[in-house]
């Protein structure tokens, strides 16, 4: 004979309770003849707001983000008529505060029982903030493989200019190319070597040695800068910043033709540094650059997050001047 399905356990208010709390599950009813939300404690904790009997959709539609507010009203609506389970992701504001939550039910008036229909909220905001963050990542990667190609071919160009053959050029490009790496290995320590400081000369030196010409023109870049040391992460950041302004004046300006010079010097000013990049020689400029590019939001991002500076664009006659601004304590973090 077969075996007999055992008995399913009988589970208790107070167990279910438990089980809810532990999963930090925040409960709901909707009526919805008459538009009315009743939530336990923790669903009010989770939307910011005072206890009360009930409240009504409208009323929490308010704390909705303006941006996702007509999406979760249309599909709060559309799930009277869909078959079967649904999940709506959308953000709420909590003062300055921005918050993930999940809302889940059955749709088509599935389990409604006297008009009334239950459902869960969840606080899903780290599991958004990590999607943003794989997506940001994603880009970055993106951002870096076509900077390197641009780079890539940009030294090609340099270096095609001066050599005098081709096994002259291809010296040379190896050459360059190997700085990168030099400048890679300086911001990025292998494992054991964490926690060491650059000096910040050295970084800036390293990672701008493939741009500056070996042969007729050497000598188009130059450093000066305080002697400091540079954290880690404040490194990395930098590299990112050094990376995409070489990149565009090899693109665009002083480092795209071979009368154009540049010149990375430092200011201190108390507990401030600023690094300022300094343009000359390269083409003329006819008219005021609009910085949109995902390279141009990515450093500012890196100077106002990671180095919490400031980063100034000067478009002078004379060439672009760029200036970094941040506090010499943050250099080594």
């Amino acid at each position: 004979m077969p075996a007999e399905k055992p008995e399913a356990p009988i589970w208790h208010e107070k167990q279910l309770r438990l089980a809810v709390e532990a999963a930090c599950v925040a409960l709901w009813s909707w009526r919805v003849d008459v538009d009315r939300f009743a939530m336990d404690e923790r669903a009010f904790e989770l939307w910011g707001l005072p206890w009360a009997d009930h409240v009504t959709f409208e009323e929490l539609a308010t704390h909705i983000h303006p941006a996702d507010r007509d999406r979760v009203r249309a599909g709060f609506s559309a799930t009277r008529s869909v078959t079967g389970s649904y999940e709506i992701d959308f953000r709420i504001c909590l003062g300055d505060e921005i918050r993930w939550i999940s809302a889940r039910g059955q749709g088509a008036d599935v389990g409604i029982v006297h008009g009334v229909m239950f459902g869960i909220f969840l606080d899903v905001t780290g599991r958004k903030q990590a999607e943003e963050g794989s997506e940001l990542l994603a880009g970055e990667m993106s951002h870096r493989v076509k900077n390197l190609l641009a780079i890539a071919a940009g030294l090609t160009q340099l270096t095609g200019r001066s050599a005098l053959s081709v096994e002259a050029m291809t010296s040379e490009l190896t050459s360059r190319l190997t700085s990168l790496g030099r400048a890679h290995d300086l911001v990025r320590p292998l494992p054991g070597e964490q926690g060491k400081a650059a000096l910040l000369g050295d970084l800036i030196s390293v990672l701008l040695a493939p741009y500056d010409d070996t042969a007729a023109f050497s000598g188009r870049i130059r450093v000066a800068v305080a002697r400091m040391g540079v954290g880690e992460r404040t490194a990395t950041a930098l590299a990112m910043v050094i990376h995409e302004l070489a990149t565009n004046s090899v693109k665009y300006g002083a480092l795209s033709c071979a009368a154009g010079l540049l010149d990375v010097s430092s200011k201190i000013d108390g507990d401030d540094i600023s690094l300022v990049w300094s343009e000359t020689g390269g083409p003329p400029i006819s008219e005021l650059p609009v910085l949109k590019g995902f390279g141009s939001r990515l450093i500012a991002r890196s100077v106002s997050g990671q180095l919490g500076g400031e980063l100034v664009y000067d478009w002078q006659e004379s060439g672009l001047v760029v200036t970094v601004s941040m506090r010499q304590k943050r250099l080594a973090d």
